[in-house]
């Protein structure tokens, strides 16, 4: 086995575009798409707050349950990818009840509230995680 060390990983033909070949050499993908662009663990109750993140700028307590990330470097256009959760913590058998429904899409940001049983309201975990091109 061998083991490759490098600082920089740079394409050839496109100096941001990397081809990865797939299992059984038939495929390739793009290690550039493939890449999270944005993620982000923060804590949605009382004075909202980011644990962890990537390319998050800051975070908007917009109402009761509903935030929005602001994104350090903005996407190439709003037909981007998330994928989030939300936990409420509450010690009970529903917390993993708990959606984000994304209401604002922007090249520079997502807005979003959680609901829990049908009642927006604010959580203790939010993860959000965002696929697309940087601009």
């Amino acid at each position: 086995m061998s083991t490759v060390k490098v600082n920089t990983l740079t394409g050839t033909t496109t100096a941001g575009s990397i081809a990865v070949t797939g299992e059984g050499s038939s495929t390739t993908t793009n290690l550039q798409q493939g890449l999270a662009k944005v993620w982000v663990n923060f804590n949605g109750t009382s004075t909202i707050a980011i644990r962890d993140s990537s390319n998050v700028a800051s975070l908007t307590d917009v109402g009761t349950g509903d935030y929005r990330v602001n994104f350090t470097n903005d996407l190439g256009n709003v037909n981007f990818c998330i994928t989030q959760s939300a936990l409420q913590n509450t010690g009970s058998t529903d917390d993993n009840n708990v959606n984000f429904q994304p209401s604002g899409y922007a090249v520079g940001s997502i807005e979003g509230k959680v609901s829990y049983t049908d009642a927006v309201q604010d959580s203790l975990y939010v993860n959000i995680v965002a696929h697309g091109d940087l601009a």
